[in-house]
């Protein structure tokens, strides 16, 4: 790479290296003409531009030139200053999106377990604020079937005879219902249900099993336990409520460039759209 494609900036005493082509993203901005030496502001000094503004803004804007992406941290407040920075450099596509900071903060995701731990079965109900997390964590909840002889719910394997898979009870696009455990049939058979949970393999028949699982795979999902409560003492019905804070959908600025016309004039917005 030849020192006509390496560009350093010194924004705000933080050091950036880039490449020209980066920053001409868009030829209307003050980056691009930077280049050209038609803008004061921009200070040539051995070999480097300064520039006097907010060097930790500026790595966002940055990310912005190489990625043609908004993506912020979760904790992320200053949307007005980055704004005024974006405007300042000529990034008006930019300064766009983040006046619409409704769009980029994250959101508070609830998610709600309710178990029934009974004498030889368990049942569970999850609900969730965001459909697309419950239809996810359906995909990764099987539960199986099947015909057992004298044996009771706490026994750890399963029948010798071929489990059914069966599958999950959606009443809606944010919960679904699931048991496990043995009902008596007839004579000496039993209806066994177990529940497997992805990637743990293990097929389990004990409420209190499954219970253990599925709270440690919202966990190391990014949930955050907040708290736990007895909806029904006579039916034994707790409830174990998460929340967990929800990136939003990328969203992108395309620039299509054609002769005559800039890469402002042409940028447009898309969001990736997730479910809510």
């Amino acid at each position: 790479m030849s020192n006509q494609e390496v560009v350093v900036l010194s924004v705000g005493g933080v050091r950036f290296v880039t490449r020209a082509s980066t920053l001409q993203q868009f030829p209307d901005s003050r980056l691009a003409r930077m280049l050209n030496s038609d803008d004061r502001e921009f200070k040539l000094v051995n070999g480097e531009f300064f520039v006097d503004r907010d060097g930790t803004l500026f790595s966002y804007i940055m990310d912005f030139l190489r990625t043609l992406q908004v993506s912020l941290p979760t904790d992320f407040s200053d949307y007005q200053r980055l704004q005024r920075e974006a405007e300042f450099f000529g990034l008006y596509p930019l300064a766009d999106l983040l006046s619409q900071e409704q769009l980029l903060k994250p959101r508070l995701e609830i998610l709600e377990v309710r178990v029934s731990l009974q004498e030889m079965q368990a049942f569970f109900r999850i609900f969730g604020s965001c459909s697309t997390t419950v239809e996810t964590l359906a995909e990764r909840i099987t539960m199986f079937t099947g015909q057992q002889s004298g044996q009771s719910w706490n026994s750890p394997f399963p029948s010798q005879k071929p489990l059914v898979p069966l599958p999950l009870e959606r009443p809606s696009h944010h919960d679904m219902v699931f048991q496990c455990g043995t009902d008596y049939s007839a004579g000496d058979q039993f209806v066994a249900r177990y529940v497997s949970i992805k990637p743990d393999n293990r097929m389990l028949i004990n409420g209190t099993n499954v219970l253990g699982l599925l709270l440690d795979t919202l966990l190391k999902d990014g949930f955050r336990l907040i708290s736990t409560r007895t909806v029904s003492s006579e039916e034994k019905v707790e409830c174990y409520s998460f929340e967990r804070m929800q990136r939003p959908a990328g969203l992108t600025v395309t620039v299509n460039q054609t002769p005559g016309t800039s890469g402002v004039a042409q940028a447009k917005r898309s969001q990736v759209q997730k479910g809510k």
